[in-house]
């Protein structure tokens, strides 16, 4: 692998793991934030149950208390055991009348440390209901102390309940926001990579295609750069003699540096359209004028070669740029006199139909292989038995002109033999 392959692996692979890390930290931060969310929500939830429970049991005794003539300190003892069923279901509760004799469930132990002194002392101080958090023997329980006024006389409610299914709750929603949001992490660092893998095609691709199209380059401009140093060098060491005597040389020049411009042009050309810089024109074309005044131009370079070309063209208006598409008849018939026999015919029809534009280029010459009429419109490439001159970009220009005019092009065999190149242009307002 060449140095600069390997750079492109290099730049492929940090721009993939660039593109899994994103994934995957996307996804991070989208399960974090939802987590955070979603267990701040869900102990609120039942935090706010919780305490609706002990409310409600601290508003059923606060009514005993108020209605009682003993204020719950008589014979019919308020009921501070557990609640089974209702709305205050699963709590207990306390009493601490002014006397400071404890009214709690008959089978609680009041030495486990309820009800617990510091919430007491906390509501008769402040007046105000204070809800907390206690561990009473490892169990944690959650306390609401609410003073109540009797007449002047301070009793003190504290109602209880064990939050440990609560607590187990929120762990296990924990464990799972967790375990789930790792497989889910896991998920999208695996589709990330294979999205990264598809998403590079194009560029690997790209840059494969560059790195062709540079090397091609530097092979087409190594010979006629070479000519023309020669036929210099060959200048400089004839300076005296006249220019007659070393004619061939300045004709070699003139010849290469024309080839070099036309190539250059055509370079220049390809790399805009790559970069989407070329703007074509979007006007009514005729394309049988089109195809009629190309094949006028060429007339001479066609009777160079002893090449007849038979234009038979029928009306076929398309939307298009008119110097884009001369340029695409052009490039197709210079390419089938090039390749056709002396003494040959270059055929060139125009056709229409309701949908389409249809012209045909045919040529006498020995046509392509099957194999080789995919290739004939990529860059730089020549078919093995081609004749000199040329720079391999015609075709690919002449492609890329029909695909921008929403069209198609192809080469095929012409019956009876040779070649035949068949371009197809959507028709005027058939779109």
């Amino acid at each position: 692998m060449s140095t600069l392959q390997t750079g492109d692996a290099r730049l492929l692979a940090r721009v993939r793991w660039h593109l899994i890390a994103w994934s995957g930290g996307i996804v991070l931060v989208v399960l974090v934030a939802l987590g955070v969310v979603l267990t701040i929500a869900v102990a609120r939830s039942l935090e706010a149950t919780g305490t609706t429970q002990l409310t409600e049991r601290a508003n059923t005794l606060t009514r005993i208390i108020h209605n009682d003539p003993d204020g719950g300190a008589g014979p019919g003892r308020p009921p501070v055991g557990i609640a089974f069923g209702g709305p205050s279901s699963g709590t207990f509760a306390f009493v601490v009348p002014p006397s400071g004799a404890i009214i709690a469930p008959a089978d609680l132990d009041l030495s486990a440390g309820l009800p617990d002194a510091a919430a007491i002392a906390a509501a008769r101080l402040t007046g105000a209901v204070d809800i907390r958090t206690v561990d009473v023997a490892g169990t944690p329980v959650r306390l609401l102390s609410e003073p109540v006024d009797r007449g002047g006389i301070v009793y003190i409610l504290q109602v209880g309940q064990d939050i440990t299914a609560e607590r187990k709750t929120m762990t296990t929603l924990i464990t799972v926001l967790a375990v789930g949001g790792l497989a889910a992490i896991m998920a999208a660092l695996v589709a990330g990579g294979m999205n990264a893998r598809r998403a590079l095609v194009p560029i690997r691709d790209a840059l494969r295609h560059q790195r062709e199209f540079a090397a091609d380059a530097s092979h087409e401009l190594r010979t006629p750069l070479a000519v023309v140093r020669a036929s210099a060098e060959h200048l400089r060491r004839n300076p005296d003699r006249p220019v007659r005597e070393v004619g061939s040389a300045v004709d070699d020049i003139t010849a290469e540096v024309d080839h070099l411009t036309s190539l250059v042009e055509d370079l220049l050309l390809l790399a805009r359209s790559d970069s989407g810089a070329v703007e074509l024109a979007r006007e009514p074309v005729d394309l049988a004028d089109v195809a009629t005044d190309a094949s006028a131009a060429l007339a001479p370079l066609a009777a160079a070669s002893q090449v007849r070309i038979s234009v038979d063209p029928s009306p076929a208006e398309v939307v298009g740029d008119a110097a884009r598409l001369r340029q695409l008849v052009t490039i197709l018939v210079d390419n089938a006199i090039r390749h056709g026999p002396l003494g040959g015919t270059v055929a060139v029809a125009v056709r229409s139909d309701p949908r389409d534009a249809t012209l045909t280029v045919d040529d006498d010459g020995p046509g392509i292989p099957a194999a080789d009429r995919e290739r004939v419109f990529d860059r730089f490439w020549r078919a093995p038995d081609a004749r000199p001159g040329g720079t391999g970009l015609g075709l690919a220009i002449g492609a890329w002109i029909a695909e921008q005019h929403g069209g198609t092009i192809a080469a095929t065999e012409r019956p009876g033999g040779g070649s035949r190149f068949i371009v197809r242009l959507p028709i005027a307002g058939s779109a």
